[in-house]
């Protein structure tokens, strides 16, 4: 089988963020049925020095879709806009998210292997292949973000485990 950018990436993608979109579900029945602002969530956080749980939402969209975008212009940077303040924000962030990857043609990612590409974060300068930058840093930050969103609805007490975070599995049909 010869190597495909699109099937390693955006099928773990739409599948990790349609998870994602079941855990904001989850997590605002969850306020609702506790009385718990939703901010007692969107603003969670696992330590003082990381990012609230929206930020994680968000950069879940930004290292899936945002990585492809970053790629066609050849260059990414970090996100730095405020995350969405509102489950349904958030929700709408992430539908956006995948109706977008739904529509990429998967030519078009093919042909992303042997680009060049750069992260670049103020003077920092990192250069990659399309592939590697997918592959070695946007993948592993998409899980990371994904991952970080599912341990702060836990420690949060809300009643989720480990097939909510693995979405729809892509099974033989």
């Amino acid at each position: 089988m010869a190597f495909s950018l699109y099937a390693a990436t955006i099928p773990s993608y739409q599948q990790i963020l349609g998870a994602v979109s079941g855990l904001l579900i989850t997590a605002e029945a969850f306020c609702s049925e506790k009385g718990l602002a939703h901010e007692e969530i969107i603003q969670a956080r696992l330590a003082e020095d990381m990012q609230p749980f929206a930020y994680q939402v968000k950069s879940t969209a930004v290292h899936s879709l945002g990585a492809i975008e970053g790629v066609r212009r050849g260059v990414f940077s970090p996100d730095v806009t405020t995350p969405p303040e509102t489950f349904a924000a958030l929700k709408t962030r992430i539908e956006d998210t995948l109706a977008a990857l739904e529509a990429l043609q998967p030519t078009e990612v093919d042909a992303f292997v042997g680009r060049d590409m750069r992260f670049v974060s103020g003077d920092r300068r990192l250069d990659f292949t399309a592939e590697n930058f997918l592959l070695s840093f946007s993948q592993p930050n998409f899980y990371f973000h994904a991952a970080t969103t599912y341990d702060i609805l836990r420690w949060k007490g809300v009643p989720i485990g480990k097939r909510n975070f693995m979405g729809k599995l892509r099974i033989k049909k």
